[in-house]
């Protein structure tokens, strides 16, 4: 049995966003905002997995097993 804490927005997916990704996307929407990226969430999946977000360099394998299990875990808050 692990003592993990559930993953949430604030804590754990919303650091991973640094303010230029949060510029360069505020366009269509904004990655520090819960209700923003929960609705965009398998897209964001997709392209970090791909490596194709954010524009500068991919994130770490473990940045990206991070977001996919938030996604996994339903998207907690």
């Amino acid at each position: 049995m692990t003592d993990r804490r559930p993953l949430g927005f604030d804590h754990d997916i919303r650091p991973m966003f640094r303010q230029k990704d949060r510029d360069a996307m505020r366009a269509a929407f904004d990655l520090w905002a819960y209700e923003d990226v929960a609705a965009h969430a398998e897209a964001i999946a997709q392209r970090v997995r791909n490596g194709t977000m954010p524009c500068d360099g991919k994130w770490s394998e473990s940045q990206v097993a991070v977001f996919q299990q938030w996604l996994s875990e339903g998207a907690p808050r």
